[in-house]
């Protein structure tokens, strides 16, 4: 029986996906491709998510990994706010699953800064029951020591947990230690996988 519903909450509860917010600056594909491959997919992101360097450090050196946008670089992630949308659903869609008894909670790879400049929109986290950002804890997904964790510090059964998120490695991380996953795009789809758990979305 599922007891605990985890979320991701970056690019699933905040209601953003990188490609979106790299296209809202009008990028074709190809150079919304490079700015993904100098920012989000590289390796010193990692760093922003556990917020070991300072923010404008890291900035540095994911211009200094493709110098030629650097312009561009600066740009998409000078207003870290503006890739979250406030969705109506998440804080009373949080209250529905814990008034039928659910525990919920959130595991996510949210920087610091992200967290700083999007308080307004990230208000639905005080409703859920607990979680781990990365940063505070300074680990990050996949590491195998976010979901043990996360496991350890509310005392969880792995089998008795759905972890929900928009990257499949972050998936495998967690079904490592038995927890049940879901590929979520969107509540929609979200709400079906799980109904195939036998959970009451």
């Amino acid at each position: 029986m599922i007891t605990t519903l985890i979320f991701d909450i970056g690019n699933v509860l905040a209601g953003f996906t990188w490609k979106e917010h790299f296209e809202r600056f009008g990028y074709d594909e190809e150079m919304v491709e490079r700015l993904a491959k100098a920012t989000v997919k590289n390796q010193v992101w990692n760093e922003f998510d556990r917020g070991v360097m300072m923010k404008e450090a890291i900035v540095q050196a994911l211009v200094d990994s493709d110098p030629e946008i650097e312009q561009d670089i600066r740009r998409v992630l000078q207003n870290v706010n503006t890739m979250i949308k406030r969705l109506d659903y998440s804080i009373p869609w949080i209250h529905e699953l814990k008034q039928k008894g659910y525990r919920v909670l959130y595991l996510s790879n949210f920087s610091e800064a992200a967290e700083t400049d999007c308080a307004h929109a990230l208000d639905f986290i005080p409703h859920m029951d607990g979680g781990i950002l990365s940063y505070q804890d300074k680990v990050i997904k996949p590491m195998p020591e976010i979901y043990q964790l996360l496991i350890d510090r509310y005392g969880l059964v792995p089998e008795e947990c759905v972890f929900m998120d928009d990257t499949a490695a972050n998936l495998v991380g967690a079904e490592k230690f038995g927890i049940h996953t879901i590929h979520f795009l969107n509540r929609e789809q979200a709400v079906e996988e799980l109904k195939k758990l036998g959970v009451d979305a």
